[in-house]
C-alpha cells in the first residue's frame, strides 16, 4: 500500500496536468473562434482572391494555421493520425522547406478547390482531433508539444492580422470599393488640435535588450543581451496625415536628394505619389479604409507607408527613424495599451489629448512603426530545432524591423520585446512614423 503522501503528490500532479490542459484549450478554442469572427463580413467570393503575390487568399489563411495543428502536432502526437486529404500538407505549407514541398505562392489564388466549405470542414476536423487530445494528454505527452502549440496560437494571431490586412488590399483593388465592415465606427468625427512635438530625451548608457525569458517570445527575441545606446530623442507621438500632407505638398515624391537609392527605384518604378491607399479628388485626399473610402482626417497616424517614405520622411523632417533598441529603451516602462484589433476600430485613431497624461504616446497599437534597425539576429541567437527552426531566422536579410503592433493586431500577441519585419518596400500592413532625433 502506497504511503498517503505519495498518493497526494501524484493527485496534485495530475489535477496541476490537467489545470494545463484545460487553461491551453481554453486559449486553443478563443484563437480559433477569434479568426473566424474576423471572417463573418465575409461572402465565399471574398475568400479566394490573391490581389499581389504578397497577398494571401483568405481561404488560405484559414487552412494554413489548421495544418500547423496537424503538422506540427497531431502527426506527433498520434501515429494513427490521418488527414481529411493527402494533398492539403502541399497546398498548406508555407515556407517551411523541412516540412515537405509547397504549393507556389504567387499562385495561391488559383485554387477553387478545396472549396470554402471543405476548408472549415478541415479546421473542424483538426479543431475535434486538437481538442481531445489537449483533453485527454498526460504530463509527459504534453511536455513534447505544449510549446509548439503555444507557437502554433501565436502563429494563427499573426494570420488574424494578415487576414485583416490582405482582406483590405484585396477590396481596394475592386472598383466598387466594397466595405468589410459597414458599421466600424469613426472616432476621429471630433476636430482635434495635435500638438507640435515635445521630443522626449533618453541618457545614453548601457540596456538591456530583448526578451527576458518570463512568458512566451519568439526565437528572434532572445537572447537577452546588453547594448551601449547614446543619449537620443524620442517624439512622443506618432506622424500625422497633415504633416504627411505637408511633406508631399513639398514635391518630396519629385526630390531624389531626400531618398536612398533603392527607395527613389521604388518610387520611380512603382509610381508612389502618395500612401497606399490614399487618392486626391477634386483637390481633396481620400483613403480606403475597411469601411471603404473616407475623407482623409488630417489628425489620424499616417500609415501604410514603406520604410523608404518612413525614411524619406524623417530626412525631409529633419530627423530619423528610432532604432529597435532605443524604441525598446522608451517603451520599457510603459503599459501596453492601445488600438488593437481587440477595439474594433480596424483603422488608426487620432490621439485623445484628454488622455495624454503619459509622455510617450501611441507607442502600441495604431500602427506598426519602422525603425532604422535591420533586421539581424541579436548575439548569441540560436534558432529553433527542426522545421519550426525556420519560423524567423532563414529570414534575416533584407527586412527591416517595426515595433508596437497595429490596429490589426490582437493585444495578447504583442510585447515589448517583439520584432515584426518587413522588406522595406512593404506598404499594404498598418506602418506608420514616429521620429527619432541624436540627443
Amino acid at each position: 500500500m502506497q504511503p498517503k503522501t505519495i498518493i497526494s503528490k501524484k493527485n496534485k500532479e495530475k489535477n496541476q496536468n490537467e489545470s494545463i490542459n484545460l487553461s491551453l484549450a481554453k486559449n486553443y478554442k478563443e484563437v480559433r473562434n477569434f479568426t473566424e469572427l474576423l471572417c463573418k463580413p465575409l461572402v465565399t467570393e471574398d475568400y479566394v482572391i490573391q490581389s499581389m503575390p504578397d497577398v494571401s487568399p483568405t481561404k488560405w489563411h484559414l487552412a494554413h494555421t489548421t495544418w500547423f495543428f496537424e503538422t506540427f502536432v497531431l502527426s506527433k502526437v498520434n501515429p494513427n493520425y490521418e488527414s481529411p486529404h493527402p494533398q492539403y500538407s502541399y497546398l498548406f505549407n508555407s515556407y517551411y522547406v523541412q516540412a515537405g514541398e509547397r504549393h507556389a505562392r504567387p499562385e495561391r489564388g488559383l485554387l477553387s478547390r478545396p472549396t470554402v466549405e471543405e476548408v472549415y470542414r478541415y479546421r473542424r476536423y483538426v479543431d475535434e482531433n486538437m481538442l481531445k487530445f489537449l483533453e485527454r494528454a498526460e504530463e509527459a505527452q504534453m511536455e513534447k508539444v505544449a510549446s509548439v502549440i503555444e507557437i502554433g496560437l501565436h502563429h494563427e494571431q499573426q494570420h488574424q492580422e494578415l487576414i485583416v490586412t490582405d482582406i483590405k488590399h484585396v477590396f481596394s483593388v475592386n472598383p466598387l470599393r466594397p466595405a468589410y465592415l459597414n458599421s466600424i465606427k469613426n472616432n476621429n468625427s471630433k476636430p482635434r488640435y495635435i500638438s507640435e512635438i515635445n521630443w522626449v530625451e533618453f541618457p545614453e548608457g548601457i540596456y538591456s535588450i530583448g526578451h527576458e525569458g518570463i512568458g512566451f517570445a519568439y526565437d528572434n527575441e532572445c537572447p537577452r543581451h546588453r547594448e551601449f545606446v547614446e543619449s537620443f530623442q524620442l517624439a512622443p507621438r506618432l506622424v500625422t496625415n497633415r504633416e504627411y500632407m505637408a511633406f508631399i505638398e513639398n514635391g518630396a515624391y519629385e526630390r531624389p536628394e531626400l531618398w536612398l537609392s533603392d527607395g527613389w527605384y521604388a518610387v520611380e518604378a512603382n509610381r508612389w505619389k502618395a500612401p497606399l491607399y490614399w487618392e486626391k479628388k477634386k483637390g481633396y485626399w481620400w483613403n480606403f479604409t475597411l469601411s471603404g473610402m473616407r475623407e482623409l482626417d488630417p489628425n489620424e497616424p499616417v500609415c501604410h507607408v514603406s520604410y523608404y517614405e518612413a525614411d524619406a520622411y524623417a530626412r525631409w523632417a529633419g530627423a530619423r527613424l528610432p532604432t529597435e533598441a532605443e524604441w525598446e529603451i522608451a517603451a520599457s516602462k510603459l503599459p501596453i495599451e492601445g488600438n488593437f484589433v481587440d477595439s474594433g476600430n480596424y483603422h488608426p485613431v487620432v490621439l485623445d489629448d484628454e488622455i495624454s497624461d503619459c509622455a510617450l504616446l501611441q507607442m502600441f497599437g495604431d500602427v506598426w512603426e519602422w525603425t532604422l534597425s535591420p533586421y539581424t539576429p541579436y548575439p548569441g541567437f540560436k534558432t529553433l530545432p527542426g522545421a519550426l527552426g525556420e519560423y524567423n531566422g532563414k529570414f534575416m536579410a533584407n527586412q527591416m524591423v517595426l515595433r508596437g503592433g497595429s490596429c490589426a493586431t490582437s493585444k495578447s500577441h504583442i510585447r515589448k520585446t517583439y520584432r515584426n519585419f518587413f522588406t522595406p518596400s512593404a506598404r499594404w500592413q498598418f506602418m506608420g512614423i514616429r521620429l527619432a532625433k541624436d540627443a
